[in-house]
């Protein structure tokens, strides 16, 4: 009986086994995205931890239940979930995700996750920024981050811009970001040698629980730049990128005059050219040049890079070389750059101890225009091609002799555009810059929860400068003394720097009891600046014999005259911080989050008592989708989040590493002493008690994700408050001396930031995928307190002041009322309200309410992908903007007739017969006033189609029998299309005032990009 029960009993159990093992299969396949196969890709079965990688082709085998479902994710991919049913095959092709909740955020002296990250950071992916035709890739930035305001304020190829991140926080000071490219510090915004094709990501860090751990070099924001690497056990593969393009100048909406109005206009004030010509023969003008086609051309643009990577087991490169070749739209200027990049990835067998080297060494050379900006006659190319007079022809220019003679007896300023001609042919200013940064990192695994870093950082710039100004040129010979024989210049300049940065980390990580994560980490650093100069200007050189740059044909002093002295310059800096400081961060299950921050910085630039300055940070997070009540919800992520932390600057003066060593010293000098003496005096006194600026920010946000991850978000909101600002403070004269160098005064600026992007349409199936996104941000300053007695901060002469309770750098102007019907004069209300024509520029100004910081800005688009085909647009506004128009104002000013051209504009102004107009009679009487009233100020609020891309990347299946991995042709523009009220080149700029500045262009560019 025993056995028969035995049998029976053996028997369930293999059909139970059999039934068991016949619900478990073996599931494989590829993930891939629309490139070819994702190596690396997660396959999870979902509700468990059990799960594989997929192999370098992309291939993954898993077993699995019949009914389970797995779950597949890759970094930047939206996640794909499917069913496990009958077949033993499943593929999965991933689609790039807008914002994908899983992606590393790079905090700076840490990375973390987007989950479990507490503070407000923003991050610009490769796909963002290469191939686009900028020459520095801050410029391709613009519009991408909510809060970051970038204004580009110059075409000139090579030319900065200025970056400011939720609001000028300083009157005096710094107000840019500091920069780290691979964890080394940067002296400001100098990007013209970095090739943007090397760039991984850029991540933006912008609340104080993100950048009080920079202490007092984050006080503006940080902005973290990453650069490519290579990948462990991966192939060699090769990365080509490719561009060509044109620029162009963008128009203008000022309505110049042709020659014939222009002459009739000379012929009725008896004044110019025209008063030497009868009617018909001005009818019958044959000239009509257009400057703005003699200086500006259609420049040609052209950038190669070539990647490579590849990686073994425990070692991986990256290497690249890069070339840039950009004409700048005004004649003479250009930009040429060679770029070369070699990043390593190593490791011990045991993974315990890695480190990688990174170095990147470009060098640069650029033709740049001088006097840009200026009302130089002679030398500013910009106010030749917008005020020359159009009746006068570039063939009247026959030489520079010929022109110093017909000058001597025309006398007048309308050959200007002569004198620039001239200038084209004999004039050369040429700047090479050679920058390498380098650095290297080593970390060793102490214990299984101890890790040790340090790492060395080195940037070196050097810049070379050569001015020359041909002996036998128009500006040489017109300046000429009578007993001077020789004349032309040539200057010469290097200019070298040196920024060392050391730091040590130390830092302790474990999870306890499945739920509680614990990290902990201690740093130093310390950095050093060092930099020189030195410069000559050589007066006199022989006509004969000189060249540009090879010093020769130097004229030696003689005892006649001091003609040919050279005049010689040097200057020598040195910075120092040093600094230590804490993290630590508390995460429990992934849902609630602590991180707290404290730094002690010691900076160079004060005495001992102030020497050192503490700063902190508090930050948390909730993420409220852990929470069970948000189960079976449309939310895929839900984070509440709030931070507060303090900062310093001490960039005082905003000079950079190098500006404001000595503020806090009293120094002498040589001066003119009793009865003219020679003497020595005090020149500067000093304040012992000179400190840092402080900025403290509170920041609330959230951020959430909806519908598998379709529409993405962020809102934030903020308070930045900057105390102890660096001002000038009246004291007593009893030293000669009226005003100390001081921390006093207070300003804020408050805002809110959303980014926002939404998957209208996303089929994995048939290949399509269409994605709106928007980023906006408002933000308004205000001063809070300033130390002078009346609580105004004017200089009496500049177009802004500041003032309690009103904006940072507020337009201090009269406020213009238009015409006066009965004689054409202008009206303006004076301080009491009442209209007048003779208005005190000293006690009639006003705030205007208006400034040149926006107070709205942002960006939106679409990304459109389909069956390998893809359409990318960015447009870019700004919003609540003033600028004072210095350009249009000397186009309908009457005192120009004769000597430069005008605006249509002018034939409205005011006559007996034409009383009703905005025009001022061209006999009126009060345009001195022009310069202090608001009549220039101008709405430069713009809409501009800041990038559109065209291209098409070819399957994997079509390159399957090639060599090719991936390829990518495209067509895409810059700058294409602005709307907006102002009349100028370019809306966009970072100044008060516009006077002749270079334009930026607009961009054409074809590229291609070949993986293999």
């Amino acid at each position: 009986m025993r056995l028969k029960n035995y049998h029976y009993l053996s028997f369930l159990m293999i059909l139970f086994c059999q039934f068991l093992f016949a619900q478990e299969k073996t599931i494989s396949g590829v993930v891939s995205d629309e490139l070819g196969p994702l190596p690396g890709a997660n396959v999870l079965i979902k509700g468990t931890t059990n799960g594989v990688q997929a192999d370098f082709d992309g291939k993954y085998s898993i077993k699995v239940k019949q009914g389970e479902t797995l779950v597949f994710s890759f970094i930047g991919m939206v996640e794909q979930q499917k069913v496990v049913g009958a077949s033993t095959v499943i593929n999965v092709k991933l689609t790039a995700s807008s914002v994908n909740l899983s992606e590393v955020v790079v905090e700076g002296y840490r990375n973390s996750t987007r989950p479990k990250s507490n503070v407000a950071i923003a991050t610009v992916s490769a796909a963002n920024i290469e191939s686009r035709p900028n020459a520095s890739f801050i410029q391709t930035l613009q519009s991408q981050v909510a809060g970051l305001n970038i204004q580009t304020g110059s075409g000139q190829p090579g030319s900065g811009s200025t970056v400011i991140i939720r609001g000028a926080g300083s009157i005096n000071g710094n107000i840019e970001p500091l920069y780290l490219i691979d964890g080394v510090p940067q002296n400001g915004d100098n990007f013209r040698s970095i090739n943007p094709n090397e760039i991984q990501s850029v991540s933006v860090l912008k609340d104080g629980g993100a950048t009080a751990i920079y202490g007092n070099r984050g006080s503006n924001g940080v902005i973290v730049v990453t650069t490519k690497k290579g990948s462990y056990d991966s192939e060699i593969s090769f990365d080509y990128f490719s561009t060509t393009g044109f620029t162009e100048l963008q128009g203008n909406d000022y309505n110049l005059m042709n020659s014939r109005q222009i002459l009739a206009l000379e012929k009725s004030r008896g004044v110019g050219r025209g008063n030497t010509l009868t009617d018909s023969q001005i009818a019958a003008y044959p000239i009509n040049t257009n400057w703005n086609k003699e200086f500006f051309r259609t420049g040609v643009t052209q950038s190669h890079t070539l990647n490579i990577s590849s990686g073994g087991k425990n070692l991986a490169s990256f290497t690249s070389f890069g070339f840039t070749d950009q004409d700048g739209i005004l004649l003479n200027t250009d930009l040429k750059r060679f770029n070369f990049r070699n990043n390593l990835n190593g490791k011990s067998s045991n993974g315990k101890f890695k480190y990688s080297t990174s170095l990147t060494l470009n060098w640069s050379k650029r033709n740049q225009a001088t006097s840009i900006g200026t009302g130089g006659v002679n030398q500013n190319f910009v106010l030749g091609a917008n005020n020359s007079v159009p009746y006068i022809s570039p063939s009247e220019y026959t030489g520079s002799v010929a022109l110093d003679q017909l000058y001597a007896s025309d006398g007048t300023l309308v050959l200007t555009p002569l004198f620039l001609l001239d200038k084209i042919n004999t004039f050369e200013n040429t700047i090479d810059e050679t920058k390498a940064i380098a650095s290297i990192n080593g970390s060793y695994q102490l214990t299984k929860d101890i890790e040790f870093t340090s790492s060395l950082g080195l940037d070196y710039t050097q810049s070379n400068v050569i001015t020359f100004q041909d002996p036998v040129s128009f500006n040489s010979l017109v300046f000429q003394e009578d007993d001077e024989e020789f004349v032309g210049f040539e200057s010469r300049s290097t200019a070298r720097t040196m920024l060392i940065n050391y730091n040590n980390k130390l830092t302790y990580s474990k999870t306890f009891k499945d739920k509680h994560n614990v990290e902990v980490s201690l740093f130093t650093e310390y950095f050093k600046g060092h930099a020189d100069s030195f410069g000559y200007t050589q007066n006199g050189l022989d006509p004969k014999v000189s060249l540009p740059g090879a010093g020769v044909g130097y004229i030696i002093d003689n005892v006649d005259n001091d003609y040919y002295v050279p005049t010689v310059t040097s200057s020598k800096s040195i910075a120092g911080l040093f600094s230590y400081f804490g993290f630590v961060d508390y995460d429990y299950n992934s849902k609630y989050g602590f991180s707290a921050s404290v730094r002690r910085d010691a900076s160079y630039r004060f005495n001992t008592s102030n020497r050192w300055g503490t700063f902190w940070s508090l930050s948390g997070r909730w993420n409220i989708d852990k929470e069970t009540f948000m189960q079976n919800t449309a939310f895929d992520a839900l984070k509440l989040r709030a931070s507060i932390g303090t900062n310093g600057n001490q960039d005082i003066l905003g000079t950079g590493f190098f500006g404001a060593e000595n503020s806090s010293r009293t120094l002498y000098d040589a001066v003119t002493g009793y009865a003219n003496q020679n003497s020595y005096g005090i020149v500067q006194l000093g304040n012992d008690d000179l400190k840092w600026e402080t900025v403290r920010q509170a920041n609330v946000g959230i951020d959430f994700s909806l519908n598998n991850s379709r529409f993405n978000g962020s809102v934030d909101v903020y308070e930045k408050k900057t105390i102890d600002l660096y001002q000038s403070v009246d004291i007593s004269a009893i030293n000669a001396i009226t005003t100390i160098n001081a921390n006093s005064g207070s300003l804020r600026n408050r805002g809110v930031e959303l980014n926002l992007s939404y998957d209208l349409f996303r089929n994995v199936e048939q290949d399509f995928k269409f994605t709106l996104k928007f980023n906006g941000s408002y933000n308004k300053n205000e001063i809070l307190d300033l130390p002078q007695a009346n609580r105004l901060n004017w200089d009496g002469e500049s177009l802004t002041a500041n003032a309690e309770g009103n904006l940072l750098s507020e337009f201090y102007l009269i406020k213009y009322a238009g015409v006066n019907p009965q004689n054409g004069n202008m009206l303006f209300y004076g301080a009491d309200g009442l209209l007048t024509e003779n208005p005190d520029p000293a006690t009639d100004r006003r705030f205007t309410g208006k400034s040149a910081l926006p107070v709205y800005q942002g960006g939106f688009g679409f990304d459109l992908d389909y069956k390998g085909f893809f359409v990318s647009s960015l447009f870019s506004f700004v919003k609540d903007i003033w600028r004072f128009d210095y350009d249009y104002s000397g186009l309908v000013n009457p005192t120009n007739i004769g000597v430069f051209n005008l605006s249509t504009d002018i034939q409205n102004a005011w006559t007996p017969t034409n009383r009703n107009t905005y025009m001022p009679s061209l006999d009126a009487s009060n345009f001195a006033i022009d310069d202090f009233s608001d009549r220039f100020l101008k709405d430069a609020s713009y809409l501009r189609l800041r990038f559109l891309s065209i291209g098409y990347n070819f399957k994997k299946k079509v390159l399957e029998k090639t060599f090719l991995k991936g390829v990518r042709v495209f067509a895409q523009g810059e700058n294409l299309v602005t709307w907006s009220k102002w009349r100028g080149w370019d809306a966009e700029s970072n100044r008060a005032a516009d006077q002749y500045q270079y334009p930026t262009p607009r961009i054409y560019t074809l590229g291609l990009e070949i993986k293999f």
